[in-house]
């Protein structure tokens, strides 16, 4: 299973919006725009199609756990 596979399943089963997708981004500080987050959830024979580093999908999985849990303390 690809990183584009793993994030086009977690897109929907989550049911996150483009916009909101690039919110969860941004909670890491990465920066990422609509059109180029839509080449990862393209088919895999279309010519806009790009491949899903792993860099991408960490950042987006990090920000994720601050979407959903909220902030680390840092008091602790």
């Amino acid at each position: 299973m690809s990183n584009n596979d793993i994030f086009k399943k977690l897109r929907v089963a989550l049911e996150l919006t483009n916009d909101d997708i690039i919110r969860i981004m941004e909670l890491v500080n990465f920066k990422i725009t609509k059109s180029e987050l839509g080449s990862f959830f393209r088919s895999d024979d279309h010519p806009n199609f790009k491949p899903c580093g792993d860099q991408i999908l960490r950042n987006f999985l990090n920000g994720l756990v601050i979407y959903k849990r909220g902030p680390r303390d840092a008091a602790k």
